[in-house]
């Protein structure tokens, strides 16, 4: 394999990327259920929401400092290493970007400080409000980043003038052919993700007898969510599916490792594709299911990869194994979630020792399932990153050399390194205390009161006396 520019910095924004998008990934959701929490709070006045609403205030900051640290390197990218593509594209995307920042980061910015320090300095409806200002924040900037992504994958709305895309309609762009169903998938991935965190949080509390109450809550509300969450998942993954099939075959054939176009084709639980011989080694296949799943037909078609040419087809690997390793992910979320919904019924919900195990166990599976999804997403896109009309290979910065970003990439692998593994030990040493410490020590600024200084009497050392 030869290092070159393009490859180096595909590996640097994939390192970059897939780091950073475990962060919103628990955010967005998190945002949300704080507002829930707080909400709950502001209604009943029952001290339990309050203190796990400030549990998980204190862990979003952390996640999203992290967050905003780590994003912040990905648009410097775009001049650095994706010069070209940025000089191209820039007239439809910098405005969405702009957006994010006007609509998302001032919301986040302006109320976040509220959130975690005023409970005792503003009334309980504005600290309501303030939750309700950061959630919608974050929800904005997944709008933004999803219909800028999704129009470089299915770009909509422009014309090219003198080898720049120009916007000609705003809401085509926007609202892109495959926007509405990559946010909604997103979306609903996000605040899964977030579900499966709080469960296992709850899980690990109440085996060990912490701060019960809280954690009872917080356990029965994510299982009610993801409930409803998992399902409809699946539901709107495979509307996204259909979509995907529709403006992007070459990414569906590369999903399914379908090289031949047929009718009522097998769906390939495993194989080993074969890029060069344009084939699968060691295929388990189930037959006619492809089509039903890809199509809702028995006898549906599905095209396969030679029916394009060579140098546009996405690589095979990939894509193949990520979707089996998110599709796999899902599977587990939804026997957890019907062996939860079991256990309620029965009344052992919260006694039955091996499920809270399993609970706490699966907390990544969200994180897997995300990070999976994207690589599904931006390695199927290949070899374009405008989908069909821009390549590449055609995107990176000229003045790259492989010493250039094989530096940078260092530097990015080391410092992400350093990073994750600090704030990851900060958060659990949060989540080992658990919420009820929060409650019982309320900080000077959370009081509203400013600490006086401790007087004491001077003592005459050479007399004795005070």
């Amino acid at each position: 394999m030869h290092f070159d520019p393009v490859l180096l910095s595909r590996i640097q924004f994939a390192w970059v990327v897939a780091w950073h998008i475990l962060l919103p990934a628990f955010t967005v959701g998190c945002a949300s259920f704080i507002a829930v929490v707080e909400g709950l709070s502001f209604a009943t006045g029952r001290e339990e929401y309050a203190r796990i609403s400030t549990f998980w205030t204190k862990i979003f900051a952390i996640a999203f400092g992290m967050g905003v640290v780590t994003g912040l390197v990905m648009p410097f990218q775009f001049g650095t290493n994706w010069s070209r593509y940025a000089a191209a594209a820039s007239d439809v995307l910098s405005p969405l970007f702009a957006y994010e920042g006007l609509t998302a980061f001032f919301l986040e910015a302006g109320f976040l400080g509220i959130l975690l320090f005023g409970r005792k300095l503003v009334p309980p409806w504005a600290h309501f409000f303030a939750a309700l200002m950061v959630a919608i924040g974050t929800l904005f900037s997944t709008f933004w980043i999803l219909s800028a992504n999704s129009w470089m994958q299915t770009p909509a709305g422009y014309e090219i003038v003198n080898g720049q895309f120009i916007p000609t309609d705003w809401i085509k762009v926007i609202f892109n052919p495959s926007f509405p169903y990559r946010l909604a998938h997103t979306a609903f991935a996000f605040f899964t993700t977030t579900g499966f965190v709080v469960l296992g949080v709850g899980a690990y509390l109440l085996r060990r007898n912490r701060s019960v109450r809280e954690a009872r809550i917080m356990f029965s509300m994510a299982l009610w969510a993801l409930t409803v969450l998992v399902p409809m998942q699946m539901v709107i993954g495979d509307m996204h599916g259909l979509n995907t099939r529709k403006y992007q075959p070459a990414k569906l054939a590369a999903i399914e490792s379908r090289w031949e176009t047929g009718k009522g084709v097998p769906l390939t639980v495993f194989a080993i594709p074969d890029d060069k011989a344009e084939q699968n080694k060691f295929a388990i296949e189930i037959p006619f299911l492809g089509s039903l799943i890809l199509t809702h037909e028995l006898h549906g078609e599905v095209k396969g990869l030679k029916d394009f040419p060579a140098d546009q087809r996405p690589p095979v690997t990939i894509p193949f194994f990520a979707f089996r390793a998110m599709v796999g992910c899902a599977g587990l979320m939804l026997g957890l979630v019907l062996l939860g919904g079991w256990l309620r019924w029965r009344g052992q919900l919260y006694d039955t020792r091996l499920y809270l195990l399993a609970c706490q166990c699966a907390l990544p599976l969200g994180f897997i399932a995300v990070v999976a999804g994207w690589f599904v997403t931006e390695v199927g896109r290949q070899p374009w990153t405008v989908y069909g009309l821009l390549r590449t290979a055609a995107s990176v910065s000229p003045s790259l050399t492989s010493f250039d970003v094989t530096l940078s990439l260092l530097t990015y692998m080391a410092v992400y390194l350093l990073i994750y593994p600090c704030g990851v030990m900060l958060i659990a040493r949060l989540i080992r205390k658990g919420p009820v410490d929060f409650s019982e020590t309320a900080s000077a600024v959370e009081a509203g009161i400013a600490s006086a200084p401790v007087l004491t009497p001077a003592i005459n050392v050479v007399k004795g006396e005070a």
